[in-house]
This record gives C-alpha cells, sequence and structure tokens, in this order.
C-alpha cells in the first residue's frame, strides 16, 4: 500500500514535467509569424539533435541536463527503450508548419499543445471516469481536451462552428490508443480540418 502512495506522487510529477515541455510548442506558431524558414529549421534541428543525444543516452553516455530531463520526463512504458515523445512533438508542429498556412498551421500546433498537453495533466490529475469506449483514457482528460482544442481555435479563427469541429476531431484522436504518435496526428488532423472548414 505504501508503495502505491508513494508512486502517485512521482507519476504527477513526471507528467507535469513532461507536459510543461509539450506547451512549449505553442510558442512554434508566434515564432514561424515571425520567421517561418527558420522556426520549421529549429524544429528540424531540435528533432535531430535530440535523436543523437538521445541514441548516445541509451548508449550510457551521459549528457548534463538532457539525460536528466530525459529520464525525470520518461514514463514506465518508456523504460529501456528509445523516448519518441520529443520527435513525435517536434514532428507534429513541423508539419503543420510545412502542410498548412496560417491560420490552419496555428490552430493545428495549439492544438496540439494545449488538447494533448491539458488532456494528459487533467487525465492523470483528475481522471475518475474512464469508460471503455475511451479505451483507457479518461472522460475528465478528453473534456479537458475538447474545450482547450475550441478555447485555442476560437482565439485563433473566431468562428465558433470552425472551432467546435477542430475540437471534436482533435478529441477524438487524442482519445485513440496511439501512444506518442497522436503528437503527429492531431495537429495533422487539425490543421486539415481547418483548411476544409475556412
Amino acid at each position: 500500500m505504501k508503495q502505491s502512495t508513494e508512486r502517485i506522487p512521482e507519476e504527477i510529477k513526471t507528467e507535469l514535467l513532461r507536459k510543461s515541455i509539450h506547451l512549449t510548442i505553442a510558442l512554434a506558431p508566434s515564432l514561424a509569424a515571425i520567421d517561418r524558414p527558420f522556426t520549421m529549421f529549429l524544429l528540424s534541428g531540435g528533432i535531430l539533435l535530440y535523436t543523437y543525444l538521445e541514441n548516445l543516452r541509451r548508449e550510457g553516455v551521459t549528457i548534463p541536463l538532457i539525460s536528466t530531463i530525459t529520464l525525470r520526463a520518461s514514463r514506465k512504458r518508456d523504460e529501456g527503450r528509445f523516448v519518441m515523445g520529443p520527435i513525435t512533438l517536434g514532428l507534429g508542429a513541423l508539419l503543420a508548419l510545412l502542410l498548412y498556412p496560417s491560420p490552419a498551421s496555428s490552430v493545428a500546433i495549439y492544438s496540439l499543445a494545449f488538447g494533448d498537453g491539458f488532456a494528459s495533466l487533467v487525465g492523470k490529475l483528475a481522471g475518475r471516469y474512464r469508460p471503455a469506449w475511451l479505451m483507457g483514457k479518461s472522460l475528465e482528460g478528453s473534456l479537458a481536451c475538447f474545450v482547450a482544442v475550441l478555447m485555442a481555435s476560437y482565439r485563433v479563427t473566431q468562428r465558433l462552428a470552425l472551432s467546435f469541429a477542430v475540437a471534436v476531431v482533435s478529441t477524438l484522436i487524442e482519445a485513440l490508443p496511439l501512444e506518442d504518435f497522436d503528437n503527429i496526428l492531431i495537429p495533422v488532423a487539425a490543421g486539415f480540418t481547418v483548411m476544409v472548414l475556412l
């Protein structure tokens, strides 16, 4: 019993660290508004650098700060494995910028940052109801995703029906058991929804 109560706070600390990193991707649309090619260069460089450093970490090389952050932000399922989350996060934002003009790219990235980010945080902190049709995800987390995407999309587009559609699409994808690959699918689908409906 004691082990169980000690593990929960550690799990929450890990999720808070993971999602604080995750939320930083919301800076990409602002950077892209200043210099889109440079923002894509930064994302690409970050993906390549992380891949290199993560391979070194797996070979036993300790990289100051990076190795510590990666280990602390890793989930149980990542133990002994290459941690893919930062790569899929960077790829999701990069694809949004490559595939869609603004405002679709901004909505796509905000859906990734805030929708997926708050779904996970709320799910871990307050998730109680886990109906079978959510495949292990919590109803509270899914509602947090929906509200966060709705608000972020509306802030960008000022169109409620469009924002509602993006929120539904993002929430449905976030609820799927995709592990880290929802980081790619959410922005691609959210941006596509904006392009179709705008």
